[in-house]
């Protein structure tokens, strides 16, 4: 069994946040109407992807009623359907769509996780709760062996990655690091860290992130990997 695998058996059976596990939990029970039908996935979401990639995407954490739901990040709510599009268009992703585990959606050169792996109430995890994941991101990282590019989707998943560099002692300090999208840095140990705004739709409705802004952002990274 590959190192991911072991990692995201242990990342579906954590119990480390109580507070977490019972939202998942209480929000699988009583569903959305939308989706009476559905069999919740109600527990921690491992990442997806392409364990050769050279491309890694983290977000914030699961959307209560979309990988909370389905089991697989960024699938089943409007921030998959604003992202798949995209990465579809460039070559990451075998299909536009992106509604359960078992649609056929393959990456291709992309691995997608984020930093917290339960969905949060109010989709704000505590502090504590992010350093519970922090050992899953760390693992994440080393097994992937071909990364080239971070791509982070969003201030909290900038903060997790720069805390993943700091505590494996490849930067010193945050200082220098602004968050901002389209930002780009070249990170001492030669992988690339670029930034986009997280496609919620709090950001993608309003027009602060557009499908434009996003496909120059994801075309970097494709053009950086291929470097």
């Amino acid at each position: 069994m590959s190192l991911l695998s072991i990692l995201n058996q242990e990342i579906i059976a954590c119990t480390r946040c109580p507070r977490l596990i019972a939202h998942c939990q209480q929000i699988g029970r009583e569903k959305r109407r939308a989706y009476m039908d559905w069999e919740y996935w109600a527990k921690p979401v491992p990442g997806f992807g392409d364990a050769k990639g050279r491309v890694l995407f983290l977000g914030l954490a699961p959307g209560a009623h979309g990988s909370n739901r389905t089991g697989r990040p960024f699938t089943g709510d409007g921030s998959g359907n604003f992202m798949y599009p995209v990465l579809h268009e460039v070559g990451f992703a075998s299909q536009a769509a992106a509604t359960h585990r078992g649609d056929g959606l393959k990456l291709v050169d992309l691995y997608i996780t984020s930093v917290g792996r339960c969905a949060p109430p109010g989709n704000k995890p505590m502090p504590q709760e992010l350093a519970n994941c922090s050992s899953f991101l760390d693992r994440e990282m080393n097994a992937l062996k071909r990364l080239k590019v971070i791509l982070v989707l969003g201030k909290v998943a900038f903060d997790g990655y720069l805390g993943h560099l700091l505590r494996r002692g490849v930067i010193t300090s945050r200082s220098g690091y602004r968050f901002g999208h389209s930002a780009e840095y070249t990170m001492p140990h030669g992988m690339t860290l670029l930034c986009s705004y997280h496609p919620s739709m709090q950001n993608t409705l309003t027009g602060k992130l557009t499908h434009e802004m996003f496909l120059r952002v994801v075309k970097r990274a494709k053009q950086l990997a291929q470097e």
